[in-house]
């Protein structure tokens, strides 16, 4: 079962922080931006009806009916110097929160606002953390303050009859997740806490864990901003610098956080990135194993690969970094993050055999590729998503079993996990859950004496999960989007029980060029 929280289950409504990346050198311009840009949405031409129109990631929660939000970011205040008189009273209604988050630091609650917002529901609340406002462009100031945040946070929000405090989510862009890691590495251990007994869950949108590929800092030093230039350098991510026998810092968010409770989502799509010279720095500046020009394997300025945690949960997104139909402004980020916030069902896929029967270049270097995307019924955007022009396909492969042990694009997890992630029937019908695995096989001919693109397989199956609770789930899959409730069609004779407690299929698909067998397990959550 799940770890509960004061209010709940980790997937029950709480308070939701959001944090935007690096303003550059200077900052004005975020200053004068009430939401920091979440509040910038996205229009698809080529949707219909609900796919149609993204408003943004504030508003979208605010109109969503599944789970409403209110926006209370202006109940803080944030000041260059800490404020120092208290208010000569505190209202009634807000005494139970405790007069020092009122006067005494740089992050105060302002009292009129937090009475009106403790009279609706405080649990559902939006707050975008405005660190710029503190006028110190240092990360490790910021670390401090988002904690100071937190602890307001769950003071205002806290049962005044039990005192029992909700922990809260957060969404962080950037270098917003690197502010997240101080705080949970550096800023809770500082106080003598653990972030876990007060954050619920994280999701972190093109955050340069593990640094930048190219490295230019010189040229910043001594100007506005050069300590959080400087964190973009992997060598210097936090106060526990790494040496010889100790590794990078992201490599010790673990010791202080679940990496179950942190889900990476990664941008591909460096082309639509408008600073073209991130792009072209993060080809020339390829990571090992890229093999050199061939390949990009970023979002315009963050590679693929230091976007993530090892051992965290982490999903592709087809975006850029930032700007214009970005990691931050698609409607992709916020379906991603919602599920894996609420959702009740967790979900994996895993390649359990293969077989690759066409290609293999006579001439040349040939290496394959594997690739899926997912797509749940109920939305038009992808919770996963690789593709040959995104780079991020699994591999390459030498192996026709793609059985290699050393591919400088690994599998997801053991066991050739491809996918896990989060999907919620409350948004569907509640008994009948449906996803579509778009899968690729490529060919490359690494040399470019052959054909450097051969598709080896293209093509889609759905999978329609019978969610009745008198009886055990049913799993059944289809070629087309005919959902019929056909026995025939079933395969969940294949299904056991793991220890875990999910519930394991496996399926078949059989092709002229590429046979597989594939197992889909689903876990309900409390």
């Amino acid at each position: 079962m799940p770890e509960s929280t004061a209010s709940g289950a980790l997937r029950d409504p709480l308070p939701l922080i959001l944090i935007r990346g690096y303003g550059g050198v200077g900052v004005e311009d975020e200053k004068n931006n009430a939401y920091q840009g979440f509040n910038d949405g996205t229009v698809y031409p080529h949707k219909r009806g609900d796919n149609y129109i993204y408003e943004g990631l504030i508003l979208r929660l605010m109109k969503s009916a599944d789970h409403p939000y209110r926006d209370a970011t202006n109940v803080v205040s944030y000041h260059s110097q800490p404020v120092g008189d208290a208010p000569s009273e505190i209202p009634v209604e807000v005494r139970h929160v405790g007069a020092e988050f009122f006067s005494g630091d740089k992050v105060v609650l302002e009292p009129t606002m937090s009475c009106d917002l403790v009279k609706s529901d405080p649990l559902r609340t939006i707050w975008v953390f405005r660190y710029y406002d503190l006028n110190d462009r240092r990360v490790t100031t910021y670390g401090k303050a988002l904690v100071r945040l937190i602890d307001a946070v769950q003071a205002l929000t806290s049962d005044p009859a039990t005192g029992k405090k909700p922990k809260v989510n957060i969404i962080a862009h950037s270098m917003g997740g690197l502010i997240v890691r101080e705080a949970v590495q550096v800023a809770y251990p500082e106080s003598g806490r653990k972030a876990a007994e007060h954050v619920n869950k994280i999701v972190t949108l093109g955050t340069p864990h593990k640094g930048i590929s190219f490295q230019v800092l010189e040229k910043w030093i001594g100007v506005p901003g050069a300590e959080e230039l400087e964190r973009f350098n992997e060598d210097n991510q936090g106060a526990e610098k790494p040496t010889t026998a100790s590794p990078a810092p992201w490599k010790h968010f673990r010791n202080h956080f679940p990496l179950e409770r942190l889900l990476t989502v990664v941008g591909t799509n460096y082309r639509s990135y408008n600073i073209a010279i991130s792009s072209s720095l993060n080809r020339l500046f390829s990571l090992p194993g890229e093999f050199g020009l061939n390949y990009n394997r970023s979002d315009g300025l963050v590679k693929q690969t230091n976007a993530q945690i090892d051992g965290a949960p982490r999903t592709f997104v087809h975006k850029c970094h930032g700007g214009f139909d970005s990691l931050v402004t698609s409607r992709e980020a916020y379906e991603i993050a919602t599920r894996f916030f609420f959702g009740n069902v967790k979900a994996r896929l895993r390649l359990v055999r293969a077989d690759i029967k066409t290609g293999k270049d006579f001439f040349g270097k040939s290496e394959f590729f594997f690739g899926a995307s997912i797509k749940p019924r109920s939305v038009d955007f992808h919770l996963f998503n690789q593709k040959a022009e995104a780079e991020n396909c699994y591999g390459p492969f030498h192996q026709t079993d793609l059985s290699d042990e050393k591919v400088s694009f690994p599998w997801a997890g053991e066991d050739r996990l491809i996918w896990e992630g989060w999907l919620d029937t409350d948004r569907e019908r509640k008994d009948d859950l449906v996803i579509r695995v778009d899968i690729y096989v490529g060919e490359r001919d690494l040399s470019g004496l052959g054909f450097s693109d051969n598709v080896i397989y293209n093509g889609q199956v759905f999978i329609q999960a019978k969610l009745d609770e008198a009886e055990p789930v049913s799993l059944y899959k289809h070629d087309d989007q005919r959902f019929i409730s056909d026995p025939e069609r079933s395969f969940a004779s294949d299904a056991r029980l793991d220890p875990a407690g999910s519930r394991a299929w496996t399926f078949d698909i059989e092709s002229e060029g590429f046979d597989a067998t594939f197992q889909v397990e689903l876990e309900p959550l409390a």
